[in-house]
């Protein structure tokens, strides 16, 4: 057989495509209007309705305009519901720009740290071209966040508003990472110029003063204390002044999160079940909590899911949004877009295949606000609160059929009073260390 495509091959493909009158149709059809909306199935709008018989409410919709934020603005949207139901507010939002400084901050320190732990690698080989591909990239995961609040805590929208870098981070993200770079070369070049470690460490601090400054300049110093101050549905004013930003969590989200773990469905060979996943060079907060998982069938991870949402409480996620995904429309069904009709062939590789070759992966993290369960207690489709604004689905809010949790749902996270005793001593477990390449590794943005 030979190798390369020969002008024979090409007459005949064109022979046969245009002998086919639903190749024509398609091409008519695509050509005009592009792939998606060629191949959008209009019967789905039907199934998938904005009813649900769990249906929590929160305060007005979020917009992380062109930035990856999204496990920003999920985890601060799970708990600025704890504010507005606590104090009775029509309304609240948490700065998703004081976390967004402090993150960037802590992977710089994260990356030249790994950068001081890899001396002894190749430039040019696959651990160090990672580290450096995307070391100050906008995603998150949801123990990332975790860090941060422990760490730095959490302040009220208006102690540290929005600036122009970060609701698009793309200009600030560049040059950081262009220093970062250039401090990783000077580093282990200096390392192989004879520098101990605690010259450059040394370095690294400098350094580190440097990015601190460049993030001052773009998003503004992040205060030390504020007075918070609402007015409830009723009226009433409510006044705590000269707050630090962990005594506000503290007082006011009222939420310990170590008590919330993450519960993933990854259905490969190479991760069995019930047993616990990390991720090496994986986090933020070089001290803080590492990434892990828990990986369980769909089923159990959905229980918990409602079990939570039952509490009126929200329900962080992973997925991954792209696939089967109106976004506009707010619509996330295995049967929305029919590209299999268009192209007349089968896209046929269940979610295991499509982890394993790179087809899927987490991408964005949301929230579950709500789920409509049949006369069984089964889940027939979600409530998502999404953090793209209110133009988006249905006032902000997009429908998940349950089938698409399925095949592209990743990650939950859930307190562990909804597991059972058996799942939260298979959570202490030693959690097995994953390539940082590795599909469980990808960032929500």
């Amino acid at each position: 057989m030979k190798q390369a495509v020969s002008f024979e091959d090409l007459q005949e493909f064109e022979r046969s495509f245009e002998g086919n009158r639903a190749n024509r149709v398609a091409m008519n059809a695509a050509t005009a209007n592009g792939v998606i909306k060629a191949a959008t199935n209009p019967l789905v709008f039907g199934n998938v309705r904005h009813n649900f018989s769990i249906n929590l409410e929160q305060g007005d919709i979020t917009n992380q305009k062109q930035s990856g934020r999204c496990w920003m603005f999920s985890a601060l949207n799970t708990m600025r519901y704890r504010i507005i139901k606590k104090l009775n507010l029509k309304t609240f939002e948490l700065s998703q720009s004081y976390p967004l400084f402090y993150d960037k901050l802590e992977k710089s320190n994260y990356l030249l740290e790994s950068i001081l732990e890899t001396m002894e690698e190749e430039t040019d080989g696959r651990l160090i071209s990672f580290l450096l591909a995307a070391p100050l990239n906008d995603g998150g995961q949801w123990d990332m966040f975790v860090n941060l609040v422990n760490k730095y805590g959490v302040v009220p929208k208006y102690a540290m508003p929005e600036t122009a870098n970060s609701e698009n981070t793309r200009e600030m993200d560049g040059y950081l990472t262009k220093l970062l770079r250039q401090y990783a070369c000077d580093l282990r070049e200096e390392y192989r110029a004879g520098k101990s470690p605690e010259d450059l460490r040394t370095k690294k601090k400098e350094y580190m003063g440097n990015i601190y400054n460049a993030l001052c300049i773009c998003l503004g110093v992040p205060p030390k204390t504020f007075d918070f101050e609402v007015r409830d549905e009723d009226k009433k004013y409510l006044c705590d002044r000269n707050l630090t930003p962990v005594k506000f969590f503290e007082k006011y989200v009222d939420m310990n999160p170590e008590d919330y773990i993450s519960l993933i469905n990854a259905p490969t060979s190479d991760k069995p079940y019930h047993r616990t996943y990390t991720v090496s060079y994986l986090g933020n907060v070089k001290e803080g909590r590492p990434v892990k998982y828990l990986n369980l069938e769909t089923d159990t991870i959905k229980a918990a899911a409602i079990a939570q949402l039952k509490d009126n409480e929200p329900v962080w996620f992973g997925c991954d949004v792209g696939q089967s995904s109106l976004g506009k429309q707010g619509i996330m069904d295995v049967d929305a877009i029919r590209a299999e009709e268009l192209f007349g062939t089968e896209f046929s590789m269940n979610k295991a295949q499509r982890l394993d070759y790179g087809e899927s992966r987490m991408t964005h993290a949301m929230v579950f606000m709500g789920v409509d369960l049949d006369e069984k207690g089964n889940p027939v489709r979600w409530r998502v609160e999404n953090s793209w604004g209110k133009e988006v689905g249905k006032d902000g809010y997009m429908v998940m059929s349950d089938k698409w949790f399925d095949e592209y749902m990743y990650q939950v996270v859930v307190n562990k009073k909804y597991l059972s005793e058996e799942l939260r001593k298979e959570w202490e477990q030693k959690p097995i260390v994953l390539q940082p390449w590795d599909p469980m590794g990808s960032l929500a943005e």
